[in-house]
């Protein structure tokens, strides 16, 4: 079970978020089972030590900052500033949703959603991130051109919470979910586009065979290549969403309130997959199918079994409290 001593550290952290209009995903949480698994949050600059988590650290994160398309050829594009390998990972099973819970987010950065997996082919709390090879399982751009909404859009208006499918055919391993917001404000101008990137650990569980290709998160976008210099102003109904294609067998999740949590953890550690025992340490398997496709505002609700039974947290500080019974 995951715990803070005092909330005077879950407060510092919410402190520290708020310094900047930006945001930061502080957390992730599983479905069907409604598992709450806090990720790096700008706070922990403040704590010594700090806790061990599944999200990233980005310690030089002082700010909220972001990375420039003149630092995409930098590993800073990675998984953010300074980004260090997380200590444990959540366990997972291929096909599974997951729901990334970012502490704000602006109105007026409008951009992508973009998600990537990358399989550390070894225990991912060591891996050399100049090295993984990222595939992107989700996309999501400009939903409806006229009246100018966004991806971003939505996971505002779904508690700033945004939900990635795994694909169902990954073979079993050590992955590194690379996940995404591009804002667009400023980017009609070189170097203007603004990229919000954080990692998560996951331990994938599951019978699939597939291996698909990636190509490092250095080369994954260009400075002045489609989606990333665009004038947001100008009226435009014709975005390309920047990066590599989908994965083929990439699912769509629906974006949907999913709402509360169930229980809080801190990770597992990185397993070999074929080390006796790791069946032994899968979650439940869910039932698994396809979402609808088509824009992520107007996805069909999540299946019954993945409903959960009150609103998600969307702060640490939140989290904490019903962890230890007091909200």
């Amino acid at each position: 079970m995951f715990s803070i001593s005092g909330l005077a550290v879950a407060t510092a952290a919410l402190l520290a978020a708020g310094a900047n209009a930006h945001g930061v995903a502080t957390a992730l949480i599983h479905w069907p089972d409604g598992t709450f698994y806090p990720g790096y949050d700008p706070g922990y600059q403040f704590v010594h030590p700090p806790p061990v988590v599944i999200g990233w650290s980005i310690p030089d994160d002082l700010n909220n900052s972001y990375i420039s398309p003149s630092a995409y050829d930098t590993p800073d594009i990675v998984c953010h500033l300074g980004a260090t390998p997380a200590g444990l990972a959540a366990p997972v099973n291929a096909g599974d949703v997951l729901e990334i819970v970012w502490n704000q987010w602006p109105e007026s950065h409008h951009g992508p959603v973009l998600d990537y997996l990358a399989n550390c082919n070894g225990p991912c709390e060591t891996t050399d991130k100049t090295k993984l090879k990222f595939f992107k399982i989700g996309e999501a751009g400009l939903l409806d051109p006229a009246k100018n909404y966004w991806a971003d859009d939505v996971l505002r208006a779904n508690n700033l919470t945004w939900s990635v499918r795994l694909p169902a055919d990954i073979a079993p391993g050590n992955y590194v979910l690379r996940h995404e917001i591009i804002a667009l404000h400023s980017a009609g101008v070189p170097n203007g586009a603004q990229n919000y990137p954080f990692c998560f650990n996951l331990v994938v569980h599951g019978n699939g065979t597939a291996t698909p290709a990636g190509i490092p998160a250095t080369s994954l976008y260009t400075a002045n290549g489609p989606g990333i210099m665009f004038n947001l102003y100008n009226g435009s109904t014709d975005y390309v969403i920047p990066g590599p294609p989908l994965y083929s067998s990439a699912m769509t999740a629906a974006q949907t309130k999913l709402g509360f949590v169930k229980a809080t953890a801190s990770g597992v550690s990185s397993y070999e997959p074929s080390a006796a025992g790791a069946a032994a340490r899968a979650v439940p398997t869910p039932s698994v199918a396809p979402a609808a496709t088509g824009a992520a505002a107007t996805a069909a609700p999540v299946a019954a079994a993945d409903q959960p039974a009150e609103p998600v947290p969307t702060t640490l500080l939140t989290a904490v409290l019903k962890a230890e019974g007091k909200e």
